[in-house]
This record gives structure tokens, sequence and C-alpha cells, in this order.
């Protein structure tokens, strides 16, 4: 099972963007164990994670890139046992909509609201995104997230998930969305994915760096995140200017 220190510090793909100036002490309060005393104690029907409406969700997963790389870019869409293919792309980035098991905290791991839009390019579609996807596929079955952290941390020692390919990032630039109720919107900004880096090599949480990073020990992933100051519209980007998140 992943230490609650650990998961604190590393939350996943996304939760280490709290507000990034608060972030790692914002989040670590916030990261607990779902008990009977939180509103997403357990698994919500399934229904609830999807989205009815298919060309809805096409377009939020694409609008967490520039036109000029999504219009291309594959489309990925949720549906009762994990994400399928919507849209073939033709330039090698996936765009897709995560939902709470990979893309917010502990205490909502079971939020069906959360709808979290990313656009990968090839390298992280070869790497990274296994890793989403298959947490995700898990997430539907039910599982835990102590069986989840079990899961996948079998799976990287076995080498059924790769290390990350060099590389590898994606845009989250997306004015729409929902990242759970403890942190609605995030920043725009781009991540970058790789296995066991040194955060010192980018200056990552240093006075003055507008690098975020942090290492992830069991999964051997190490994030790199820098906000950008548009949104994928080319509409400048205020704090608390996202927009509302759809079902």
């Amino acid at each position: 099972m992943r230490k609650k220190k650990v998961r604190a510090i590393a939350i996943k793909s996304f939760a280490l963007l709290v507000v990034l100036g608060t972030a790692y002490q914002a989040t670590a309060q916030a990261v607990t164990t779902p008990s009977p005393a939180t509103p997403y104690s357990k698994m919500a029907p399934v229904d609830q994670y999807l989205m009815t409406d298919r060309d809805a969700e096409i377009a939020l997963a694409r609008s967490a890139a520039p036109a000029s790389i999504s219009r291309d870019a594959g489309v990925l869409v949720l549906g009762q046992h994990g994400f399928e293919t919507a849209v073939k792309g033709t330039n090698g980035f996936v765009c897709i909509v995560g939902r709470s098991w990979t893309s917010t905290v502990d205490a909502e791991f079971w939020n069906p609201k959360v709808r979290v839009p990313m656009c990968v390019n090839a390298a992280a579609a070869r790497s990274y995104l296994l890793r989403f996807t298959k947490e995700t596929e898990w997430g539907l079955a039910g599982r835990t997230p102590a069986q989840m952290n079990e899961a996948i941390s079998a799976a990287i020692a076995r080498k059924e998930l790769p290390p990350m390919e060099p590389g590898a990032m994606c845009y989250m630039m997306g004015k729409e969305g929902y990242g759970g109720d403890s942190v609605p919107h995030w920043p725009s900004h781009l991540m970058f994915f790789y296995t066991d880096a040194d955060l010192a090599s980018w200056g990552a949480n240093l006075p003055g760096s507008p690098v975020v990073g942090l290492n992830d020990p069991l999964e051997h992933l190490t994030q790199f995140v820098v906000v950008v100051q548009r949104w994928s519209d080319g509409t400048e980007y205020r704090e608390g200017s996202g927009a509302a998140h759809h079902h």
C-alpha cells in the first residue's frame, strides 16, 4: 500500500498543482483515505462517471490544447469498462478527459463529477497514457486506492507498463473541466514526464522558479509542471477564470 506521506507529496497526475504557491501544504491537508465522513466514501454508479453527450466529451478533451494541435489529435472517451477510441488522430497527440481515479486527491477518489481534460504527445501516449488508462479501468472495476496502488506498482515491476519515453509531455490548457471539490479548476499549464529524474536538473521548486516538480518513488515517475499565461483558446489565464464543469 502506498504510504500516506508519499501519497501526500505525489498525488498521481495533477494534484501537485493545487494552486502552485500553496500546492504542497494544501494538498497534504486534503489527501486522506476516503472514510464514511466524506461524501465520496464509495463508488458511485458507473453511469455517473460517464458523459452522456459523446460530442461534448470530445470537445472537452480537445479543449486541453490549442486547436492547431487538438484538431488533428486522436480522442478517447470513457465507456463502461474503460477508454475507447472516438477519433483517430493524424499528428500523434491524444486528447482525453480524466476522471477522479487519476485526476484528484484521494479524498475524492470516487467523486463522479471530476472532468480533467488533457492532450498528450506521441511519446506520452506510448508511456504515460498507458498507466492513465489502466488506472481508469481499475477504477471502473471498483478497486480501492490501496488496491490500485498495489496493482500499478506490480505492473511497473513486471514491466507490463513501460517507463516514460523521452520527451513525454501533455497540454492541460483547458478553461473548462472540473478538478474536484477541493480544487475545482487547475491553472493553464504544461506537464513533462520522466522516469526517476532529478528535480534539481530543472531547478524545480526553488524560490522564483516557474517549475513545480515532484517524484513518485513507487511509480518511478517524475513530473514537472509549468504554468502558462493563456488558455487553449488564446484568452489570458487569470486565477479563478476557469469555466463550469461538464456532466
